[in-house]
């Protein structure tokens, strides 16, 4: 089985961050793809499980109902991986507007 990350529509420097993080993890590859649908990139890739972050259940709300399509459609299995609950507020256009203004977190 293989391990795979991916990320739509993500800036490079998301991309980067995710790289680095992942960097020692021989079976995961970090990716991004844009138009279509999930499963048809997972497809043509070889992937059979995409590893999704949730903060809380209205994120899992959201993803559920995607993950069982692309069970569905072929097969993928989606992980969910629930975010540190100390951290669970911040969200990428957080991170994006707080850093856009020079501000970080103190923490």
């Amino acid at each position: 089985m293989r391990d795979v990350q991916c990320e739509q529509d993500r800036p490079p420097e998301r991309l980067d961050r995710l790289r680095a993080a992942a960097a020692d993890l021989n079976n995961v590859t970090v990716d991004s793809h844009t138009g279509g649908l999930l499963v048809d990139y997972c497809r043509g890739a070889g992937i059979d499980v995409v590893v999704r972050g949730v903060r809380g259940a209205r994120d899992l709300d959201h993803e559920m109902p995607m993950a069982r399509m692309n069970h569905e459609l072929a097969g993928i299995e989606t992980l969910f991986i629930a975010a540190d609950p100390d951290l669970a507020h911040i969200s990428s256009t957080l991170v994006t507007a707080t850093s856009q203004q020079g501000r970080v977190p103190e923490r």
